[in-house]
């Protein structure tokens, strides 16, 4: 079921005075369900902005050229496919996507 449905399902129980803390509890727990990974992975994004924002210049380069670029200050279990969906999908205000084979990224100007 998706989160959304846990949600009615609980509001509707609740609504109608239902108060089983443990079936509420379970429920709580589908809801959250994934909220800590969530969190962590938003810490570690966070953790990495000003170095591969900092690697971006006026000229486009390739998420390849900018991970070389940083690879060796990057926390231990960041990927190169990490950083290009921070390229790609974070800081969207502070980074532009040149489309192309491959894409390139630049600083905003």
């Amino acid at each position: 079921m998706k989160k959304a449905t846990f949600e009615a399902i609980k509001t509707a129980l609740t609504n109608f005075g239902y108060d089983n803390a443990d079936v509420l509890a379970e429920l709580d727990k589908e809801i959250n369900k994934g909220a800590e990974a969530k969190a962590k992975n938003a810490e570690a994004y966070e953790a990495i902005h000003n170095l591969v924002v900092g690697a971006l210049s006026d000229a486009p380069a390739t998420c390849g050229e900018i991970f070389e670029a940083i690879e060796d200050e990057l926390p231990e279990g960041m990927t190169k496919g990490k950083v290009q969906y921070a390229l790609t999908h974070l800081w969207q205000d502070e980074i532009v996507v040149v489309g192309g084979k491959p894409n390139t990224y630049r600083r905003v100007v």
